[in-house]
């Protein structure tokens, strides 16, 4: 009896490894087929990873460049703030200069002097600066021409040589445009 269970049991050991074998075939089976699924899975996440990089490069890039154009937007605001309120006050300038001219009472062009003075320096400390635009080469960016006349010798042609209204910078940019008369 002691034979028969030697007998059965390596019939049940060969039994067993004949089994982990086929289990061992199929495992191995399995882990090609694992590996092949995770390499699958590894390349969708590599490339969902950089579809996702570039759509975050893209929108940082997005955000920099609002960023940097509402600045300049704000600088230029700042700057140029109260343009329509200087521009509606240069008139009141050319009237003062114009007074200032035929005030004939010593006491009284003394005292529009001060005052025209001060609003000048207000002016200029807001970025207003006059234009020079007599005796300089007309510039249609800077100058408008308002008539031609002919000119006395050659080196007056093209030249401005009267303006009719001063013009005015605004920070280095034109607030208004001299108008002048060119000889040609």
């Amino acid at each position: 009896m002691v034979k028969k269970d030697k007998n059965q049991h390596a019939e049940n050991v060969d039994e067993c490894k004949d089994k982990s074998e086929e289990n061992m075939d199929n495992v191995k089976s399995d882990d090609v087929q694992d590996d092949v699924a995770m390499s699958d899975k590894v390349q969708e996440l590599g490339e969902k990873l950089a579809e996702l990089n570039d759509k975050y490069l893209r929108v940082y890039s997005e955000y920099e460049n609002y960023r940097k154009r509402t600045a300049v937007e704000k600088a230029d605001l700042i700057l140029n703030g109260g343009k329509d309120v200087i521009k509606a006050i240069l008139p009141v300038v050319d009237d003062s200069e114009r007074s200032l001219s035929v005030i004939t009472d010593e006491a009284t062009r003394e005292g529009q002097q001060l005052i025209f003075n001060k609003l000048m320096a207000t002016l200029h400390q807001k970025g207003v600066k006059a234009m020079d635009a007599l005796n300089v080469k007309f510039d249609e960016n800077l100058h408008e021409a308002i008539t031609q006349i002919p000119s006395q010798n050659d080196e007056q042609k093209g030249m401005n040589v009267d303006v009719v209204e001063k013009g005015y910078f605004l920070h280095d940019k034109v607030l208004r445009y001299a108008k002048v008369v060119v000889a040609v």
